[in-house]
């Protein structure tokens, strides 16, 4: 267990960095805002911390139609690094900085350019759900955050659950 803190520069440190895939005892990280507090989770015994890493991304989609003005699109998708999935979402979270006790950090498996890859696909395929395109849209990212999404582990005498801070859904953790 180490304390340490992410270095200060764009997007998450990469899975081989030594803060990644490792559990520490103290750890800063930019982390999108838990709406649920640790302190709250109901749990038998301690309360443990997963930092999953994300990469959420605000994209503009400009379609050009044949005699038509240009569609204007705005879509929010957010790339869990981790599991290497795209997903649509509501907002573009604030990233802030917060020491983490007792967490383990998970490897991005996807690169920076590969989650930006993988978001401009997502929106890809959103356009062209929604649009009979004569071209392939202009895409491109007005905002990019990268932060990680905390998920707390609790003890539970039915069996352990896995807690998103955000939204709060919990599910069994057959981890």
């Amino acid at each position: 267990m180490t304390t340490d803190a992410v270095p200060d520069d764009e997007s998450l440190p990469p899975a081989d960095h030594p803060l990644v895939g490792d559990r520490h005892e103290s750890v800063e990280l930019p982390v999108i805002e838990p709406g649920i507090p640790r302190e709250s989770v109901e749990s038998t015994g301690r309360v443990g911390a997963v930092a999953y890493p994300f990469r959420v991304y605000e994209a503009e989609i400009e379609v050009d139609r044949p005699l038509l003005s240009p569609r204007r699109d705005r879509r929010v998708i957010s790339v869990d690094r981790s599991r290497r999935l795209a997903v649509r979402a509501d907002t573009v979270p604030e990233a802030e900085e917060r020491r983490i006790e007792d967490v383990l950090v998970l490897p991005g498996e996807l690169s920076p350019e590969q989650a930006d890859e993988k978001a401009r696909e997502a929106a890809f395929q959103w356009t062209l759900r929604g649009s009979i395109l004569a071209d392939a849209p202009d895409i491109e990212f007005a905002r990019v955050v990268d932060a990680y999404k905390l998920f707390w582990l609790a003890e539970r005498p039915a069996g352990d659950v896995i807690i998103d801070s955000v939204r709060g859904d919990e599910r069994p953790f057959d981890g």
